[in-house]
């Protein structure tokens, strides 16, 4: 700490150098916070996904149906503790725009499969009570301003009422959670559907099964399309996460994307601190000498160039990552495209650790050189 005056004097002796070299350092965490976030929006579900939870789907496609028929099957065989048939809805409210899932379930089976959902007692009493009744996420209830009690009218796209076009639900509840659970699906009773479409009934998307024994998931998948072979509806089972992963790569492969991108972004930003430390101590020659001649040691001409560039990196960085922290804070932009819309603290502490070699690996070269230079040299070059 002795040594920060010195550092400090030493960072701003070219003040436009250093001022475009923070910027450089402060909008690649930036681009790091923002893109571990988006990142994150496309893996979170597979890294919460339930490893005792399997999901049945049509073997042809997601989008064909199954036979609600199968679900008594699918509990009554060993091992197997609930069974969730659930049925994608599409329906559009006030404006196609305003995009947001929508499912169909079953309410008691459902809750008790996914009990990282947070849904108080009394609410979920009421959606058991009410055939009309849905529960929506707090942020999907925080978007659109609902409360417990909203009439919510949505158009059916995939799926039409006996009467009209628009079906009629009850908000009973909301339900929450940690950060990692999604709060923008909007859940409605699987029987409400069922009894008022036209055409379909009998029919669900598919099934969440969970398992007393998540070391069998394999063998259960495999004995569930064994059962189902050779029928009008064939069955592919796999795990939850393995179902999120392969709905999340129909964009592609977001993770190696981002990972790609912030790659060539800090490679450059390593090229750019090292080249203006090196300038730096090439401009200080003559003063490394002088410390030299005053009687630092070489450590410490090491240690105060390494201070010099860890110091750019970490004021640089620490701005970037902030500001990146504080932009996610407001939530998700794109109107509920990405749901899960947070900057992990692993992802923060990795971001921070980064910051640190940054200016380590910046400044090293330069800091051996000054370290290892003679003061005769030094000084015949002022």
């Amino acid at each position: 700490m002795k040594f920060l005056p010195l550092l400090w004097s030493s960072l701003w002796r070219k003040k436009i150098r250093t001022i475009f070299t923070l910027l450089s350092v402060f909008v690649a965490f930036l681009l790091f916070g923002l893109l571990m976030t988006i990142r994150g929006a496309f893996t979170f579900g597979v890294e919460i996904a339930g490893v005792d939870r399997l999901v049945l789907i049509h073997k042809v496609s997601l989008i064909m149906p199954l036979p609600v028929s199968y679900k008594e099957r699918i509990a009554s065989t060993p091992g197997v503790a609930l069974v969730s048939p659930q049925t994608w809805f599409g329906g559009v409210y006030q404006d196609p725009q305003n995009f947001f899932a929508q499912m169909a379930v079953e309410p008691e089976v459902f809750l008790k499969v996914y009990p990282e959902f947070k849904l108080p007692p009394d609410q979920a009493k009421a959606w058991l009570a009410d055939r009309q009744g849905v529960i929506v996420g707090a942020d999907l209830a925080k978007r659109f301003g609902w409360k417990i009690g909203d009439r919510i009218p949505i158009t059916g796209t995939i799926w039409q009422p006996k009467q009209g076009q628009t079906w009629e639900f009850n908000l009973v509840g909301i339900y929450d959670g940690d950060p990692a659970v999604d709060k923008t699906t909007f859940y409605f009773r699987y029987d409400y559907l069922d009894e008022n479409r036209r055409g379909g009934e009998g029919l669900v998307g598919w099934y969440v099964v969970k398992i007393a024994d998540a070391s069998q998931a394999q063998q259960m998948g495999a004995k569930f399309d064994a059962m189902f072979a050779n029928s009008s509806a064939e069955t592919k089972t796999t795990t939850e996460k393995g179902f999120v992963e392969g709905f999340a790569k129909q964009v592609g492969d977001i993770g190696s994307i981002m990972v790609a991108i912030l790659i060539a972004v800090l490679f450059t930003m390593l090229l750019v601190a090292a080249n203006t430390m090196a300038q730096s101590v090439r401009e200080r020659t003559s003063e490394m000498g002088v410390l030299k001649t005053l009687g630092f040691s070489n450590t410490s001409i090491l240690a105060l160039v390494l201070g010099e560039s860890v110091l750019i990196a970490v004021i640089g960085g620490a701005l970037g990552l902030g500001l990146s922290w504080l932009i996610v804070q407001n939530g998700d932009p794109t109107g509920g495209m990405l749901p899960i819309f947070i900057l992990p603290n692993r992802d923060v502490a990795i971001g921070a650790a980064m910051i640190v070699v940054l200016g380590l690996i910046a400044g090293a070269l330069p800091a051996f050189t000054a370290m290892n230079l003679k003061i005769t040299d030094a000084l015949r070059r002022s």
